[in-house]
Parts: structure tokens; sequence; C-alpha cells
């Protein structure tokens, strides 16, 4: 019995041996390395929102930008970034009407313009992703539009049913998309800024109100299954179709920043059958709608959504093959960047990205080869890398070998804590008291929290402390000089920025009423709520307790709020915060794209915009209102001025920093150049995947003595387990049969006795 336990715990462990032996840590099915697949990363959360009404996070870009293609992008090489058509024809110079309804010349002044039209050709033969929603029967009637409860059965993806269709897009198709920012059914950030511009959007948002209450009268509010909301019955002046691929926009008065709108997937086309398709019955509980499901012309579709876990997307086949770029900046043809000139795109196949919780094993798959790009959608997670460089010569000589790609570059996005206006804490106030009183609260904190330090104890994740809301490189911003810094955090002095003392800092929060951190009328010590959109791992967890450690340094108590970003959008569209970190990039290269950040309409408790600050200020929206209409010149930049001198005097912001940006890239991944503008960039990448297996089994090769050096124990382990039996089972036998002996020679004696 004995020699069996040995033998099964032998044959156990040779077992063990032999599955240690055969495992890898490849992540992806055997052969995946050769396959034209590209593999990535998306940090913590699954997107939020693929329908590109309600889609306004970066996670969401990957996928959204892929899969939609609105009338306009950017260049993929020229910089300053340059628009360019993509669904549409040709880029659209509006033209202006009175008004009488009379046409004004080019040239005329912004208070004579009543609307600016905007005629844009879309291109003819251009076909939607198959899908279910489009697919008809021999006569004509779509297959899918009428299902019978319990018939949708185990169908879990657009992809599970028998019959996909198409159509040709057409201008239509815009149309009912900018008419579906009025929907009541979900989240529409951007309704409050479009309603402002798009002539008749704010009455069809009315309207639309009414008739859902019609529609959904007598039906249990709690259900999912809600009733089709057709856009198709409520005309509206600003979006119409004159032609079958010509597509009319009139914006109220003169807004140059629309054609920037125009670029984003807001205004993608949505066609009618997707709204028809998903609104039916049992739909919405099986997971089926456009927030995971969605339905575009562009170069890629979605196939796989598995919540926080994996997402996939592959090559539409109807997709046309836009070419790729032949011109660019001086530098881009020396970095090969031009080489596939005139060539079909895409160029990959299919798409995995995969939801990374923790930095650690995301970094650790890339070094090891197994992503190709670290995240996909962002053009800052290189920094790490680029620190690791610097500080360990053997990682430079690692990361040099391996050939990654990791550019430090400037873009247009900023981070930043802010404060929820609207909390009677830290907000406006309800009397000119409360009002400079809570002003001085905030300015103590924006000096206390030194952005200059962060850079220093995150480098991975740093960049130049902001002093006011515009980065580099758009119009209007001042960073690096005296005129632009902030009075309220800095001063000017040899030629930099210098934040002011810590000293400055108590005295403006004894002077709001908190000395010493204590509520001077209770003594109660000041607790604020800090609120964030991640949670609080231990990736996390340094970056937290940074925060609370420059609340602390004015002797405010910070109470840590972390959750994931869903509950943290429910959070701030309720009013339900005080203290809140924010990133923001850049939708278009415009000032007024950073400055409506915090404009009052904006703001997101009450109007649902991106004004998450709830900031109002009548001075400041008053200058907003003419700014926008403006063309880059003199008199934009005195307004500008004026209106970034109020917000760092006001401090809804701490202003926070610019980032360094550097992209993660392969070296086998070509045509890369990273711009947080760019989203679309799937189509132009490029992937040597012969090189990408042969790299991937190198850096990954299997070390086989450690196992061999195990087999070998277990052998002689086995052997000395045998040898150990069979000396004890000679052993055994012999003391068995003295003993008898001496019990047989005792009797006897005994019987002597």
């Amino acid at each position: 019995m004995r020699f069996g336990g040995w033998f099964r715990n032998g044959a156990a462990a040779g077992v063990a041996l032999g599955l240690l032996v055969g495992c890898n840590n490849n992540p992806w099915p055997e052969g995946s390395a050769s396959s034209n697949t590209i593999f990535s990363a998306a940090i913590e959360n699954s997107p939020r929102h693929l329908d590109p009404t309600a889609s306004y996070w970066s996670n969401d870009t990957a996928f959204t930008y892929q899969v939609y293609e609105p009338p306009y992008g950017y260049h993929f090489f020229k910089r300053p970034f340059q628009l360019e058509p993509k669904s549409a024809a040709a880029v659209a110079k509006p033209y202006y009407l009175d008004k009488n309804g009379q046409r004004l010349p080019d040239d005329a002044p912004a208070e004579q313009i009543a609307q600016s039209v905007y005629d844009v050709p879309i291109k003819p033969g251009i076909l939607f992703a198959p899908h279910p929603a489009f697919a008809k029967d021999e006569r004509g009637q779509y297959r899918y539009h009428a299902m019978r409860p319990g018939e949708l059965g185990r169908r879990l993806r657009p992809g599970d049913f028998e019959h996909q269709g198409t159509r040709e897009l057409v201008a239509e198709d815009f149309v009912y998309a900018l008419k579906r920012h009025a929907t009541t059914r979900i989240t529409a950030p951007i309704f409050s800024v479009f309603a402002e511009y798009v002539v008749g959007l704010r009455e069809l948002g009315e309207t639309v109100k009414k008739e859902d209450a019609k529609l959904r009268q007598g039906l249990d509010p709690a259900s999912l299954d809600k009733p089709m909301l057709d856009f198709r019955r409520w005309p509206m002046e600003g979006a119409s179709a004159p032609e079958k691929h010509l597509l009319r926009i009139r914006i109220k008065g003169k807004y140059p920043q629309w054609s920037y709108w125009m670029q984003m997937t807001f205004l993608a086309p949505v066609p009618w059958e997707a709204d028809a398709f998903y609104a039916q019955p049992g739909m919405a509980q099986a997971g089926l709608s456009l927030d995971r499901w969605p339905v575009g012309t562009g170069p890629y579709m979605v196939t796989e959504w598995i919540q926080d876990r994996t997402h996939e997307m592959v090559r539409n086949p109807h997709y046309r093959g836009e070419p790729f770029p032949c011109e660019g900046m001086p530098d881009d043809v020396a970095k090969g960047l031009l080489a596939d000139c005139g060539k079909k795109t895409p160029f990959v196949d299919r798409i995995v990205i995969t939801v990374e919780r923790e930095a650690v094993s995301r970094r650790g798959k890339f070094r090891q080869g197994y992503y190709d790009l670290d995240v996909f959608e962002r053009t800052d997670t290189g920094m790490e890398m680029r620190v690791e460089m610097q500080d360990s010569d053997d990682v430079r000589a690692e990361y040099e070998a391996r050939g990654f790609r990791l550019d430090k570059f400037s873009d247009v996005n900023s981070y930043f804590i802010g404060f929820n206006m609207l909390d009677p804490v830290l907000g406006h106030g309800g009397t000119p008291a409360e009002a400079a009183r809570n002003r001085k609260l905030r300015q103590a904190i924006s000096i206390a929290i030194d952005w200059e330090e962060y850079s220093k104890v995150f480098p991975k994740k740093g960049g130049d402390a902001a002093q006011g809301p515009l980065p580099p490189g758009i119009f209007g911003s001042r960073e690096g000089t005296a005129e632009g810094t902030n009075p309220v955090t800095h001063v000017w002095k040899d030629g930099v920025a210098q934040r002011r003392s810590i000293a400055e800092a108590k005295k403006l929060l004894a002077d709001a009423g908190y000395p010493k951190g204590r509520d001077a009328t209770t003594g109660r010590p000041l607790v604020l709520n800090y609120d964030v959109y991640y949670p609080n791992t231990p990736d996390r967890k340094p970056e937290i307790d940074w925060v609370v450690r420059q609340f602390a340094k004015i002797d405010i108590q910070l109470e840590v709020r972390a959750t994931d970003n869903n509950q943290f959008q429910d959070k701030v569209r309720k009013g339900k915060y005080q203290v809140f970190w924010l990133g923001w990039n850049a939708d278009y290269p415009d000032a007024e794209n950073f400055l409506f950040l915090l404009y009052g309409p904006a703001g997101k408790t009450k109007f649902d915009g991106e004004n998450t600050s709830n900031y109002a200020s009548p001075e400041y929206d008053s200058l907003f209102a003419r700014m926008k209409s403006l063309d880059d010149g003199p008199e934009k930049q005195a307004l500008v001025d004026r209106m970034v001198r109020l917000a760092q005097e006001d401090a809804p912001w701490t202003m926070g920093f610019f980032p360094f940006a550097s992209a993660a890239t392969q070296g086998w991944i070509h045509n890369y150049k990273p711009a947080v503008l760019i989203r679309d960039h799937a189509r132009y990448l490029r992937l040597d995947s012969a090189s990408r297996a042969a790299k991937v089994a190198d850096w990954n090769r299997q070390v086989w003595w450690p196992m061999l050096a195990l087999l070998l124990l277990g052998v002689a382990g086995g052997v000395g387990a045998w040898r150990s039996f069979k000396r004890r089972e000679r052993l055994s036998g012999r003391g068995q049969f003295v003993a008898g002996a001496d019990s047989t020679g005792t009797a006897a004696g005994q019987g002597a006795d």
C-alpha cells in the first residue's frame, strides 16, 4: 500500500510536470501571431455607448470611429490638422443668408448673418455593413422588423441571424441621425450644443418629448421595451436632403466650428432600419441595441461583445476601400509612413481589444509581444515606458532591442480637478458674500494642488502645469508666457511661472471661513467628497493618495469616492458630487472646444452638457457667445484672454496639467502616427504578422531546463523511493522472524523455570 501511494504520487507529479512543460502564457489561440489580427487593450471598462448619438467617451472611440463614417475626417498625416471628406464627396464651404433669406457675401459681418447653410455632397455607392435590419424576403418585406414575442430565441448578436442585408447610404441617413439628438430615450450629451445652432432642433426636442409620452402611455415605465421613435415623421428645417446624395444643414448665425463637428460620430449616418430593428420586444433584454451592436459604413464591424472582457471587430465586406494617403509632413517620407500610398484600406482583417483592469498585466503582455498597440485609443501610455528606459540601462537596452516605438509629442488634451459649482460649500453660493467666500476656498485649493509636483511624482503620467484651460497649439493659448500666467496660483518670476506658497493658500482658506481647516462658526473640520471615474485599484491608489495629501496641506480632509465611469456619470448628472477629477481630449483644434466646458448652458446637471463643473457666469457666457462666431484673429484673441482670466479668478477648475503624449506600439505595426484628434486610425495600420510571429516566439521561448531538472529530480526521487521500499521490506521481514524466535525462546525459558 505504501508503494502504491508512492507510485500514485509519482504519477501525479509526472502528469503535473508534463502539464508544466507543455503550457505557455500566450493569451491567444495557437497560430494567432501569424494571423492578420491586431491585438490591443482597453483600460478598465468596456465602451459605455457605441450609439453615435450617445457616445462621448474615449473608450468608445476605439470602436465608433472604425464603424461609423461622419461626413468629414482629419488627414491622417498632415499637421496642423486638416479636414478632408470621408463619407462626403467634399468639405463644404458654407454660404450665408440674412434674416430675409437673401444671400450675403462670404465676408459679411457675423451680426448680419441669420443662417449659415452647408450643402454637403455625399459619395454615391457607399454601402452599410451587413446587418439583419436590412434583410428582406422575396416580396421585398423586412424579415426582422415585425418579430413576434419569443421569436428572437437564442440569437444574441446580429451575426446570429440567418439573413443579412445592406443598402446604399443616402443623405436622409444623416438627416435622421441629426434629428435623433432630440431623443428622450438615451443620453444625448451634445443635444444642448446642437440645439443652440441647428435650426429647429430645440423645437423638435419638445415635439419628441410629447410624442414619446403618447407612445408610452399606459406602458410599464420600467419596461426595457419601448415603441420606436421614428424621426422620419417629424420634419426639421435645419436638416434636409433636397437630393438623394445632398445633405443640407442650416445653422443659426455664423459658427465656423460646425465643420469640425461634422468629423465627429455625432454626425455619422444612422439608418432608420436600425432603430426599427432594435426597438422590438425582447431586444433590449438580450443586449441587442446600437449601444453594443452599431450599424455603420466604415471599414470595420463589431462581431463580439463580452462585457468588461473582450470585444472584436472584423473587416466590413462592403467597405469600398478608400486609398491610403500619399501626402504628409516632410519627415513622414523618411519615416516610411507613406510607403502604402494609393493602396486600398483597411489592411488588417480583425481587431481584438481586451479590457485590462491592471496596468502591470497589460504592460507585461505588450512587452511579451501579445499586444500590438498598448491601448488602442490612447496616445499617452508610452510615457510609462519612456520613464522606465530613463531609470534603467537594462530596460533601455531591452526596449531598443525589441523595437518598441515610443515617440513623445505634444497633443491637445488636459487633466484637472474641478468643483461642482452647484454645491453650497464650493459653488456659486446664494448671496454675494457666500460667492466671495466659496471663491476663496476654491482658490486656496487651487494653490495647494501642486501640479508641478504631480509630474515629478508620477512622471509616467505627467505634463506641464496648466495656467488656464487652453493647451499650447490652440489659437488663443498664452501658456508659457507672463500674460498667460494664472495670477491666483502662480507668479511670473525669472522667466517662468512659479506656484504661490502654502502660506498664501492657508490665508485664503481662513478668509473663506475655515482657519486651520475648521469652520470658524461651528469648529467642525472641513470634509469634502472627492469623486473619480476609476476604481481605487493598486495602480490608481498612489494618485488618489497624492490628491488627498494635497488637500491635507491646508488641513482639508478628503473623502474619496472612487467608482467606475458609469457610476461617476450618474453622480454628475444628478449633481451629487463636490470635487472631481476629469480629463478632456479635444474634439477639434479650436479654443471654443475647450472654453465651452465652462459655458453655462452646457452645464452637466441642469442641461446634460459637458460643463461638469456647472460653472455659470453671465459675463463669461456673453463673451463665449461672441467668440464662437469669430475667425482666428486679434478680436477673438482679446475675448479669449478675458474668458481665461475669468476662469482663473473664479477657479471652477484647479486647471491641472497638459499631459505629455507618447503611444506605445510594436515595431511590426506600420503607418501609425498617433494624435488624440485622429480616432479612425485602424484602417491605416498595416501589420507584419510574419515578423510578429517570429519575435513573439523568440521573446517567449520556453525555458526547458527547469522542467527537465524537475523531471530528473522526480525520476531520482522515484528510484530512491523504490530502493527505500525494498530495503524496508527486507528489514521488516527480518524483524518479524527474530521476534518470533525470541518469543519462542522466552516461552521455553519460562517453561523451564
